[in-house]
């Protein structure tokens, strides 16, 4: 669910999609739309805890273990049957998707990841591909980069803001904010990791992700340039509420 979809589910209301360049153009004047109906940071917060998936609101109390049943039975038994893996492999799966918790996205090491898990670098691209294609995983590339399974992806995440919640026993505030505006762009947008900024959208757009202090220092020199910005309701100039985002589809 997107963060409106999860608001009409809880509140009972009715509220727009938006594209992105009206988001980008008029987000102003949409936040404080939506800022007379709510108080959007009330719900953000358990949006990105525990608000991805709509079975949260048939049993909130179950919803991490329900979601950590999910996650096992895509490791445990999708995967391997599909991609043929061998069963002493998949505890090195469960290690991966461990791993990807608490390090930060920027920070992945391949080499040393093979060699932390066990596992050749060939290997190591084949799993992050498989845990991928079971949206356990997203993998950001860079900007003009290869199509290869064997290419190393820019930037690695758990698959939405959720996961990193209820899977890990520790996680990046900065990779919570990042997957949940990844999340919500991708539907829609072609995104990749650009040399300077967190994220390029259809190779025109670039976006700043961090918190309501963040500045434009990074990026100030280049057109069509963002930030995102948690934990504040309305912004100014190129300065967006990252909640707004939530409102894409």
């Amino acid at each position: 669910m997107s963060f409106r979809e999860f608001l009409e589910l809880k509140l009972g209301e009715r509220f727009p999609v938006y594209t992105l360049d009206e988001i980008l153009r008029n987000h102003q004047t949409i936040a404080k739309e939506i800022t007379k109906r709510i108080k959007p940071l009330e719900h953000f917060g358990e949006y990105r805890q525990v608000g991805y998936y709509p079975f949260y609101f048939d049993s909130k109390e179950s919803y991490c273990i329900k979601l950590e049943e999910t996650i096992n039975a895509v490791i445990e038994g999708d995967l391997p049957i599909i991609f043929n893996i061998e069963p002493a492999n998949i505890r090195k799966l469960k290690q991966l998707a461990a791993y990807i918790c608490s390090v930060k996205p920027y920070e992945l090491n391949v080499t040393a990841l093979s060699q932390k898990i066990g596992i050749h670098r060939k290997t190591l691209y084949q799993y992050i591909h498989y845990l991928s294609l079971g949206h356990i995983f997203f993998a950001l590339e860079p900007k003009g980069g290869s199509d290869s399974i064997f290419s190393k992806p820019a930037k690695l995440y758990l698959d939405n803001p959720n996961l990193y919640h209820c899977y890990c026993e520790e996680s990046e505030t900065g990779s919570v904010r990042e997957i949940f505006l990844i999340d919500m762009l991708s539907i829609a947008h072609r995104l990749s990791y650009p040399k300077r900024g967190d994220l390029l959208v259809d190779d025109r757009y670039l976006i700043e992700i961090g918190g309501r202090n963040k500045s434009f220092r990074q990026i100030e020199d280049i057109p069509d340039s963002y930030v995102a910005a948690d934990d504040i309701e309305t912004g100014f100039g190129h300065k967006i509420p990252l909640w707004l985002f939530g409102f894409l589809y």
